[in-house]
Protein backbone atom coordinates (compact mmCIF):
# COMPACT_ATOMS: atom_id res chain seq x y z
CA UNK A 1 0.00 0.00 0.00
CA UNK A 2 1.21 3.49 -0.79
CA UNK A 3 0.73 5.13 2.56
CA UNK A 4 2.44 5.06 5.92
CA UNK A 5 0.76 4.83 9.30
CA UNK A 6 2.29 7.11 11.89
CA UNK A 7 2.13 6.29 15.59
CA UNK A 8 -0.74 8.39 16.79
CA UNK A 9 -3.66 7.63 19.01
CA UNK A 10 -6.36 5.58 17.37
CA UNK A 11 -4.31 4.65 14.36
CA UNK A 12 -2.50 1.80 16.00
CA UNK A 13 -5.53 -0.43 16.18
CA UNK A 14 -5.71 -3.20 13.70
CA UNK A 15 -2.22 -2.86 12.23
CA UNK A 16 -0.88 -5.99 13.89
CA UNK A 17 -3.96 -8.08 13.40
CA UNK A 18 -2.78 -9.68 10.19
CA UNK A 19 0.38 -10.96 11.82
CA UNK A 20 -1.26 -13.17 14.41
CA UNK A 21 -3.26 -16.22 13.49
CA UNK A 22 -5.83 -18.76 14.50
CA UNK A 23 -3.81 -21.92 14.90
CA UNK A 24 -4.83 -25.53 15.15
CA UNK A 25 -1.87 -27.33 16.79
CA UNK A 26 -1.78 -30.78 15.30
CA UNK A 27 0.51 -33.06 13.36
CA UNK A 28 -1.00 -34.80 10.37
CA UNK A 29 0.52 -37.93 8.91
CA UNK A 30 0.61 -37.79 5.14
CA UNK A 31 1.05 -41.13 3.43
CA UNK A 32 0.92 -40.01 -0.17
CA UNK A 33 2.38 -37.13 -2.14
CA UNK A 34 1.37 -35.77 -5.55
CA UNK A 35 3.92 -36.32 -8.34
CA UNK A 36 6.72 -33.77 -8.10
CA UNK A 37 7.37 -31.29 -10.97
CA UNK A 38 10.80 -32.65 -11.98
CA UNK A 39 11.65 -29.97 -14.55
CA UNK A 40 11.07 -27.14 -12.08
CA UNK A 41 13.01 -28.95 -9.36
CA UNK A 42 15.91 -29.35 -11.76
CA UNK A 43 15.81 -25.59 -12.38
CA UNK A 44 15.85 -24.97 -8.64
CA UNK A 45 18.89 -27.21 -8.27
CA UNK A 46 20.59 -25.46 -11.20
CA UNK A 47 20.00 -22.00 -9.67
CA UNK A 48 21.32 -23.23 -6.33
CA UNK A 49 24.46 -24.53 -8.04
CA UNK A 50 25.00 -21.26 -9.95
CA UNK A 51 24.61 -19.12 -6.84
CA UNK A 52 27.01 -21.36 -4.94
CA UNK A 53 29.67 -21.35 -7.67
CA UNK A 54 29.31 -17.93 -9.35
CA UNK A 55 28.20 -15.47 -6.66
CA UNK A 56 30.69 -12.69 -5.88
CA UNK A 57 31.55 -14.21 -2.50
CA UNK A 58 31.00 -17.58 -0.77
CA UNK A 59 27.45 -18.20 0.44
CA UNK A 60 26.08 -20.22 3.32
CA UNK A 61 24.39 -23.25 1.75
CA UNK A 62 22.06 -23.84 4.69
CA UNK A 63 20.99 -20.19 4.69
CA UNK A 64 20.23 -20.36 0.96
CA UNK A 65 17.98 -23.38 1.42
CA UNK A 66 16.28 -21.85 4.46
CA UNK A 67 15.58 -18.62 2.56
CA UNK A 68 14.26 -20.59 -0.43
CA UNK A 69 11.83 -22.46 1.82
CA UNK A 70 10.77 -19.23 3.54
CA UNK A 71 10.21 -17.52 0.18
CA UNK A 72 8.15 -20.41 -1.17
CA UNK A 73 5.86 -20.39 1.85
CA UNK A 74 5.61 -16.57 1.97
CA UNK A 75 4.37 -16.56 -1.64
CA UNK A 76 1.16 -18.37 -0.60
CA UNK A 77 -0.61 -15.87 1.64
CA UNK A 78 0.26 -13.40 4.44
CA UNK A 79 -0.21 -15.95 7.23
CA UNK A 80 1.72 -19.00 6.05
CA UNK A 81 5.24 -18.97 7.45
CA UNK A 82 8.38 -21.08 7.76
CA UNK A 83 9.90 -21.00 11.24
CA UNK A 84 13.62 -21.23 11.76
CA UNK A 85 14.98 -21.82 15.26
CA UNK A 86 14.61 -18.19 16.40
CA UNK A 87 11.15 -17.49 14.95
CA UNK A 88 9.93 -20.89 16.17
CA UNK A 89 10.77 -19.92 19.75
CA UNK A 90 8.96 -16.58 19.37
CA UNK A 91 5.92 -18.34 17.88
CA UNK A 92 5.67 -20.74 20.81
CA UNK A 93 5.92 -17.83 23.25
CA UNK A 94 3.10 -16.01 21.45
CA UNK A 95 0.64 -18.91 21.67
CA UNK A 96 1.59 -20.05 25.17
CA UNK A 97 1.26 -16.63 26.76
CA UNK A 98 4.67 -17.17 28.37
CA UNK A 99 7.99 -15.45 27.71
CA UNK A 100 11.20 -14.59 29.52
CA UNK A 101 11.55 -10.89 30.27
CA UNK A 102 10.88 -8.18 32.86
CA UNK A 103 7.06 -8.20 32.75
CA UNK A 104 5.75 -4.90 31.43
CA UNK A 105 3.15 -3.89 28.88
CA UNK A 106 4.60 -1.11 26.77
CA UNK A 107 3.88 1.37 24.01
CA UNK A 108 5.88 4.08 22.29
CA UNK A 109 5.73 7.79 23.03
CA UNK A 110 7.96 10.48 21.49
CA UNK A 111 10.49 7.84 20.43
CA UNK A 112 10.79 6.35 23.93
CA UNK A 113 9.30 3.22 25.45
CA UNK A 114 6.41 4.01 27.76
CA UNK A 115 5.19 1.64 30.43
CA UNK A 116 1.45 1.02 30.04
CA UNK A 117 1.36 -1.29 33.01
CA UNK A 118 3.72 -3.61 34.90
CA UNK A 119 2.35 -7.17 35.01
CA UNK A 120 1.32 -7.92 38.59
CA UNK A 121 3.90 -10.06 40.40
CA UNK A 122 6.52 -9.66 37.65
CA UNK A 123 10.17 -8.59 38.22
CA UNK A 124 9.32 -5.08 36.93
CA UNK A 125 6.35 -4.88 39.32
CA UNK A 126 8.54 -5.90 42.28
CA UNK A 127 11.26 -3.44 41.21
CA UNK A 128 8.79 -0.55 41.48
CA UNK A 129 8.30 0.22 37.78
CA UNK A 130 5.13 2.32 37.41
CA UNK A 131 2.57 3.13 34.74
CA UNK A 132 3.70 6.09 32.57
CA UNK A 133 7.40 5.53 33.33
CA UNK A 134 9.57 6.16 30.28
CA UNK A 135 12.43 3.78 29.45
CA UNK A 136 15.31 5.74 27.91
CA UNK A 137 18.01 3.02 27.80
CA UNK A 138 18.18 -0.78 27.85
CA UNK A 139 21.61 -1.67 29.21
CA UNK A 140 23.96 0.57 27.20
CA UNK A 141 21.59 1.04 24.23
CA UNK A 142 19.56 4.24 23.88
CA UNK A 143 15.91 3.49 23.15
CA UNK A 144 15.47 6.55 20.95
CA UNK A 145 15.60 5.36 17.35
CA UNK A 146 14.66 1.75 18.10
CA UNK A 147 11.39 0.24 16.97
CA UNK A 148 9.11 -1.11 19.66
CA UNK A 149 9.93 -4.69 18.63
CA UNK A 150 13.67 -3.98 18.82
CA UNK A 151 13.26 -2.57 22.33
CA UNK A 152 11.22 -5.63 23.36
CA UNK A 153 13.89 -8.02 22.07
CA UNK A 154 16.58 -6.22 24.10
CA UNK A 155 14.53 -6.49 27.28
CA UNK A 156 13.87 -10.19 26.76
CA UNK A 157 16.56 -12.83 27.21
CA UNK A 158 17.48 -15.92 29.16
CA UNK A 159 16.08 -16.65 32.64
CA UNK A 160 18.10 -15.34 35.61
CA UNK A 161 20.06 -12.82 33.50
CA UNK A 162 20.14 -9.13 34.40
CA UNK A 163 19.03 -6.17 32.35
CA UNK A 164 19.60 -2.53 33.34
CA UNK A 165 16.72 -0.16 32.50
CA UNK A 166 17.16 3.60 32.70
CA UNK A 167 13.85 5.13 33.79
CA UNK A 168 12.59 8.69 33.44
CA UNK A 169 9.67 9.36 35.80
CA UNK A 170 7.86 12.49 34.65
CA UNK A 171 5.90 13.29 37.79
CA UNK A 172 9.10 13.18 39.88
CA UNK A 173 11.26 14.78 37.16
CA UNK A 174 14.13 12.35 37.71
CA UNK A 175 16.07 9.70 35.83
CA UNK A 176 17.34 6.58 37.60
CA UNK A 177 18.61 3.07 36.80
CA UNK A 178 16.75 -0.13 37.71
CA UNK A 179 18.48 -3.51 37.56
CA UNK A 180 16.02 -6.35 36.93
CA UNK A 181 16.58 -10.11 36.78
CA UNK A 182 14.65 -11.66 33.88
CA UNK A 183 12.28 -14.54 34.56
CA UNK A 184 9.43 -16.38 32.88
CA UNK A 185 6.39 -14.13 32.60
CA UNK A 186 2.84 -15.41 32.30
CA UNK A 187 0.74 -12.95 30.32
CA UNK A 188 -2.79 -12.17 31.39
CA UNK A 189 -4.99 -12.33 28.32
CA UNK A 190 -8.22 -11.74 30.27
CA UNK A 191 -9.30 -8.67 32.26
CA UNK A 192 -12.68 -7.81 33.67
CA UNK A 193 -14.65 -6.02 36.32
CA UNK A 194 -18.09 -5.02 37.49
CA UNK A 195 -18.46 -1.65 35.79
CA UNK A 196 -21.50 -0.70 37.85
CA UNK A 197 -24.04 -2.68 39.85
CA UNK A 198 -25.56 -5.32 37.57
CA UNK A 199 -23.23 -4.76 34.60
CA UNK A 200 -19.87 -6.36 33.89
CA UNK A 201 -17.08 -5.94 31.34
CA UNK A 202 -14.74 -8.77 30.31
CA UNK A 203 -11.91 -8.25 27.85
CA UNK A 204 -9.99 -10.96 25.99
CA UNK A 205 -6.84 -9.45 24.47
CA UNK A 206 -5.59 -12.66 22.81
CA UNK A 207 -6.57 -16.33 22.68
CA UNK A 208 -3.72 -18.26 24.31
CA UNK A 209 -3.23 -21.60 26.05
CA UNK A 210 -4.20 -20.14 29.43
CA UNK A 211 -7.12 -18.03 28.15
CA UNK A 212 -9.89 -20.56 28.87
CA UNK A 213 -8.80 -21.06 32.49
CA UNK A 214 -8.29 -17.32 33.02
CA UNK A 215 -11.63 -16.51 31.37
CA UNK A 216 -13.52 -18.94 33.60
CA UNK A 217 -11.74 -17.62 36.69
CA UNK A 218 -12.52 -13.99 35.85
CA UNK A 219 -16.23 -14.69 35.20
CA UNK A 220 -16.44 -16.63 38.46
CA UNK A 221 -14.89 -13.68 40.33
CA UNK A 222 -17.34 -11.24 38.73
CA UNK A 223 -20.37 -13.32 39.73
CA UNK A 224 -19.06 -13.69 43.28
CA UNK A 225 -18.73 -9.91 43.44
CA UNK A 226 -22.21 -9.33 41.96
CA UNK A 227 -24.46 -12.41 41.61
CA UNK A 228 -27.20 -10.25 40.05
CA UNK A 229 -25.48 -9.48 36.75
CA UNK A 230 -28.08 -8.11 34.30
CA UNK A 231 -25.80 -7.39 31.36
CA UNK A 232 -22.34 -8.38 30.13
CA UNK A 233 -19.99 -6.71 27.65
CA UNK A 234 -17.49 -9.05 26.01
CA UNK A 235 -14.69 -6.85 24.67
CA UNK A 236 -12.77 -8.29 21.70
CA UNK A 237 -11.44 -5.01 20.32
CA UNK A 238 -7.85 -5.25 19.04
CA UNK A 239 -7.82 -8.98 19.83
CA UNK A 240 -5.64 -10.38 17.01
CA UNK A 241 -6.74 -14.00 17.51
CA UNK A 242 -4.77 -17.03 18.65
CA UNK A 243 -5.79 -20.59 19.40
CA UNK A 244 -8.90 -22.02 17.76
CA UNK A 245 -9.91 -24.19 20.73
CA UNK A 246 -9.84 -21.16 23.03
CA UNK A 247 -12.25 -19.33 20.71
CA UNK A 248 -14.60 -22.32 20.72
CA UNK A 249 -14.47 -22.43 24.55
CA UNK A 250 -15.27 -18.72 24.98
CA UNK A 251 -18.19 -19.10 22.55
CA UNK A 252 -19.42 -22.23 24.38
CA UNK A 253 -19.53 -20.26 27.64
CA UNK A 254 -22.58 -18.38 26.36
CA UNK A 255 -24.17 -20.78 23.86
CA UNK A 256 -26.44 -23.81 24.35
CA UNK A 257 -24.52 -27.05 24.49
CA UNK A 258 -23.69 -28.79 21.22
CA UNK A 259 -24.66 -25.98 18.82
CA UNK A 260 -22.22 -25.25 16.00
CA UNK A 261 -19.58 -22.62 16.77
CA UNK A 262 -17.50 -22.74 13.60
CA UNK A 263 -16.80 -25.00 10.64
CA UNK A 264 -13.65 -25.28 8.55
CA UNK A 265 -13.10 -26.51 5.01
CA UNK A 266 -9.92 -27.19 3.03
CA UNK A 267 -8.29 -29.82 0.81
CA UNK A 268 -7.45 -32.51 3.36
CA UNK A 269 -9.93 -34.59 5.39
CA UNK A 270 -8.59 -33.21 8.68
CA UNK A 271 -9.23 -29.63 7.47
CA UNK A 272 -12.97 -30.33 7.21
CA UNK A 273 -14.35 -29.90 10.71
CA UNK A 274 -17.48 -28.80 12.52
CA UNK A 275 -16.66 -27.57 16.01
CA UNK A 276 -19.49 -27.36 18.50
CA UNK A 277 -20.09 -25.87 21.93
CA UNK A 278 -18.99 -28.98 23.75
CA UNK A 279 -16.02 -29.77 25.97
CA UNK A 280 -14.58 -32.40 23.64
CA UNK A 281 -14.16 -29.74 20.92
CA UNK A 282 -12.35 -27.14 23.02
CA UNK A 283 -10.47 -28.84 25.85
CA UNK A 284 -7.70 -30.41 23.82
CA UNK A 285 -6.28 -31.85 27.01
CA UNK A 286 -7.14 -34.12 29.90
CA UNK A 287 -8.64 -32.79 33.07
CA UNK A 288 -11.68 -30.94 34.31
CA UNK A 289 -13.63 -28.51 32.17
CA UNK A 290 -13.04 -25.01 33.67
CA UNK A 291 -16.39 -23.83 32.24
CA UNK A 292 -18.39 -26.52 34.01
CA UNK A 293 -18.73 -24.70 37.34
CA UNK A 294 -19.67 -21.30 35.91
CA UNK A 295 -23.09 -19.83 36.78
CA UNK A 296 -25.89 -21.08 34.55
CA UNK A 297 -27.01 -17.46 34.11
CA UNK A 298 -24.17 -16.91 31.64
CA UNK A 299 -26.17 -18.82 29.04
CA UNK A 300 -28.94 -16.23 29.15
CA UNK A 301 -27.49 -12.95 30.43
CA UNK A 302 -28.02 -10.12 27.87
CA UNK A 303 -24.78 -9.52 26.00
CA UNK A 304 -22.97 -7.04 23.81
CA UNK A 305 -19.77 -7.98 21.99
CA UNK A 306 -17.46 -5.07 21.13
CA UNK A 307 -15.29 -5.45 18.00
CA UNK A 308 -13.21 -3.26 15.72
CA UNK A 309 -10.80 -3.50 12.77
CA UNK A 310 -8.21 -5.01 15.10
CA UNK A 311 -10.50 -7.94 15.98
CA UNK A 312 -9.21 -10.82 13.90
CA UNK A 313 -9.25 -14.56 13.48
CA UNK A 314 -10.28 -16.27 16.75
CA UNK A 315 -12.10 -13.15 17.96
CA UNK A 316 -14.08 -13.13 14.70
CA UNK A 317 -15.04 -16.76 15.30
CA UNK A 318 -16.51 -15.81 18.68
CA UNK A 319 -18.31 -12.73 17.35
CA UNK A 320 -19.64 -14.64 14.33
CA UNK A 321 -20.95 -17.53 16.44
CA UNK A 322 -22.71 -15.29 18.96
CA UNK A 323 -24.13 -13.17 16.14
CA UNK A 324 -25.45 -16.08 14.07
CA UNK A 325 -27.09 -17.70 17.11
CA UNK A 326 -28.58 -14.28 18.05
CA UNK A 327 -26.99 -14.67 21.45
CA UNK A 328 -25.43 -11.20 21.54
CA UNK A 329 -25.58 -7.82 19.87
CA UNK A 330 -22.35 -7.11 18.00
CA UNK A 331 -21.32 -3.45 18.27
CA UNK A 332 -18.37 -1.40 17.04
CA UNK A 333 -16.73 -1.42 13.63
CA UNK A 334 -16.23 -4.08 10.95
CA UNK A 335 -13.61 -6.65 11.92
CA UNK A 336 -10.28 -7.46 10.27
CA UNK A 337 -11.52 -10.30 8.07
CA UNK A 338 -9.04 -13.08 8.76
CA UNK A 339 -11.15 -16.15 8.12
CA UNK A 340 -8.43 -18.72 7.54
CA UNK A 341 -7.00 -21.43 9.77
CA UNK A 342 -3.29 -22.13 10.03
CA UNK A 343 -2.00 -25.54 11.04
CA UNK A 344 1.42 -25.99 12.56
CA UNK A 345 3.52 -28.83 11.11
CA UNK A 346 6.77 -29.62 12.94
CA UNK A 347 9.76 -30.17 10.62
CA UNK A 348 12.27 -30.91 13.35
CA UNK A 349 12.88 -30.26 17.05
CA UNK A 350 13.13 -26.48 16.58
CA UNK A 351 11.78 -25.73 13.09
CA UNK A 352 8.30 -25.92 11.63
CA UNK A 353 5.78 -24.76 9.09
CA UNK A 354 2.65 -22.75 9.75
CA UNK A 355 0.47 -23.20 6.68
CA UNK A 356 -3.03 -22.12 5.80
CA UNK A 357 -5.09 -25.30 5.57
CA UNK A 358 -8.70 -24.11 5.53
CA UNK A 359 -11.19 -21.29 5.60
CA UNK A 360 -13.51 -21.02 8.53
CA UNK A 361 -17.25 -20.37 8.33
CA UNK A 362 -19.75 -19.02 10.85
CA UNK A 363 -22.62 -21.31 11.93
CA UNK A 364 -24.80 -19.95 9.13
CA UNK A 365 -22.13 -20.84 6.55
CA UNK A 366 -20.68 -17.37 5.90
CA UNK A 367 -17.00 -16.99 5.10
CA UNK A 368 -15.37 -14.13 6.96
CA UNK A 369 -12.18 -14.23 4.89
CA UNK A 370 -11.36 -10.75 3.56
CA UNK A 371 -14.81 -9.56 4.67
CA UNK A 372 -14.97 -9.61 8.44
CA UNK A 373 -17.90 -9.49 10.83
CA UNK A 374 -20.26 -6.60 10.20
CA UNK A 375 -21.61 -5.32 13.54
CA UNK A 376 -25.33 -5.24 14.21
CA UNK A 377 -24.82 -1.68 15.45
CA UNK A 378 -22.03 0.49 14.01
CA UNK A 379 -20.39 2.61 16.70
CA UNK A 380 -17.68 5.23 16.18
CA UNK A 381 -14.44 5.22 18.15
CA UNK A 382 -15.36 8.45 19.91
CA UNK A 383 -18.30 10.76 20.24
CA UNK A 384 -16.66 12.91 17.52
CA UNK A 385 -16.53 10.00 15.06
CA UNK A 386 -13.88 7.70 13.56
CA UNK A 387 -11.64 10.06 11.59
CA UNK A 388 -8.93 7.48 10.89
CA UNK A 389 -11.08 4.47 10.02
CA UNK A 390 -10.02 4.52 6.36
CA UNK A 391 -6.36 4.06 7.32
CA UNK A 392 -6.81 0.94 9.36
CA UNK A 393 -5.44 -2.17 7.74
CA UNK A 394 -7.65 -5.20 7.21
CA UNK A 395 -7.12 -8.61 5.63
CA UNK A 396 -8.37 -7.32 2.27
CA UNK A 397 -5.56 -4.75 2.25
CA UNK A 398 -2.82 -7.39 2.50
CA UNK A 399 -1.02 -8.50 -0.64
CA UNK A 400 -1.64 -12.11 -1.65
CA UNK A 401 -4.58 -12.39 0.73
CA UNK A 402 -6.79 -15.42 0.35
CA UNK A 403 -10.12 -14.66 -1.30
CA UNK A 404 -13.34 -15.43 0.54
CA UNK A 405 -14.41 -18.12 -1.89
CA UNK A 406 -17.92 -16.69 -1.86
CA UNK A 407 -18.55 -14.39 -4.79
CA UNK A 408 -16.52 -11.78 -6.63
CA UNK A 409 -14.54 -9.10 -4.85
CA UNK A 410 -15.84 -5.55 -5.20
CA UNK A 411 -13.59 -2.53 -5.58
CA UNK A 412 -14.54 0.35 -3.30
CA UNK A 413 -13.62 3.42 -5.37
CA UNK A 414 -14.18 5.79 -2.47
CA UNK A 415 -11.45 4.17 -0.34
CA UNK A 416 -8.45 6.07 -1.75
CA UNK A 417 -10.20 9.44 -1.35
CA UNK A 418 -11.13 8.56 2.23
CA UNK A 419 -7.53 7.53 2.93
CA UNK A 420 -6.17 10.83 1.62
CA UNK A 421 -8.56 12.78 3.83
CA UNK A 422 -7.69 10.65 6.86
CA UNK A 423 -3.95 11.15 6.26
CA UNK A 424 -4.45 14.92 6.33
CA UNK A 425 -6.31 14.60 9.63
CA UNK A 426 -3.55 12.37 10.98
CA UNK A 427 -0.87 14.94 10.16
CA UNK A 428 -2.88 17.58 12.01
CA UNK A 429 -3.39 15.21 14.94
CA UNK A 430 0.34 14.42 15.18
CA UNK A 431 1.10 18.09 15.88
CA UNK A 432 -0.91 17.98 19.10
CA UNK A 433 0.74 17.12 22.45
CA UNK A 434 0.95 13.39 23.18
CA UNK A 435 -1.48 13.73 26.08
CA UNK A 436 -4.18 14.97 23.71
CA UNK A 437 -3.54 12.18 21.17
CA UNK A 438 -3.79 9.33 23.64
CA UNK A 439 -6.99 7.30 23.21
CA UNK A 440 -9.02 6.44 26.32
CA UNK A 441 -8.17 3.17 28.04
CA UNK A 442 -10.49 0.24 27.24
CA UNK A 443 -12.79 -0.40 30.16
CA UNK A 444 -12.57 3.13 31.57
CA UNK A 445 -15.47 5.54 32.07
CA UNK A 446 -14.11 7.51 29.09
CA UNK A 447 -14.37 4.48 26.79
CA UNK A 448 -17.06 5.76 24.41
CA UNK A 449 -17.86 2.41 22.79
CA UNK A 450 -18.16 0.70 26.16
CA UNK A 451 -20.57 3.40 27.33
CA UNK A 452 -22.72 2.83 24.23
CA UNK A 453 -22.66 -0.93 24.87
CA UNK A 454 -23.95 -0.32 28.40
CA UNK A 455 -26.68 1.94 26.99
CA UNK A 456 -27.69 -0.89 24.64
CA UNK A 457 -27.98 -3.33 27.55
CA UNK A 458 -30.02 -0.86 29.59
CA UNK A 459 -32.37 -0.02 26.74
CA UNK A 460 -31.11 3.57 26.59
CA UNK A 461 -30.45 5.55 23.38
CA UNK A 462 -27.24 4.57 21.58
CA UNK A 463 -25.15 7.03 19.55
CA UNK A 464 -25.01 5.06 16.31
CA UNK A 465 -22.40 6.04 13.72
CA UNK A 466 -23.70 8.23 10.91
CA UNK A 467 -20.69 7.64 8.66
CA UNK A 468 -19.49 4.04 9.07
CA UNK A 469 -20.73 1.61 6.42
CA UNK A 470 -19.92 -1.98 5.55
CA UNK A 471 -16.61 -2.38 3.74
CA UNK A 472 -16.85 -4.84 0.87
CA UNK A 473 -14.11 -7.30 -0.03
CA UNK A 474 -11.60 -5.61 -2.29
CA UNK A 475 -9.75 -7.17 -5.24
CA UNK A 476 -6.61 -9.15 -4.46
CA UNK A 477 -3.20 -7.86 -5.38
CA UNK A 478 -0.77 -10.59 -6.42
Amino acid sequence: MGYKLKTAGWIGIGVMAGVLTTVSLQTVARNTLAPLPLEELQQLAAVFGMVKSDYVEPVDEKKLITEAIAGMVASLDPHSQYFDKKSFKEFKEGTSGKFVGVGIEITQEDGLVKVVSPIEGSPAFRAGIKTNDLITRVDETAVKGLTLNEAVKRMRGEPNTKVLLTIFRKDENRTFPVSIVREEIKQQSVRGKVVEPGYAWVRVSQFQERTVDDFARKLDDIYKQDPQIKGLVLDLRNDPGGLLNAAVAVSATFLPENVTVVSTNGQTPDSKQILKATARDYLGRDGADPLKKLPSGLKKVPMVVLVNEGSASASEIVAGALQDHKRATIMGTQTFGKGSVQTFRPLGPDTGLKITTSRYYTPSGKSIQAKGIVPDVMIDDTEEGSPFAALRMREADLGKHLASGQGEEIKDVSREKARDEALKRLEEESRKPASERRPPEFGSDKDFQLMQALNQLKGKPVLVSKTLVERKEEPKEN
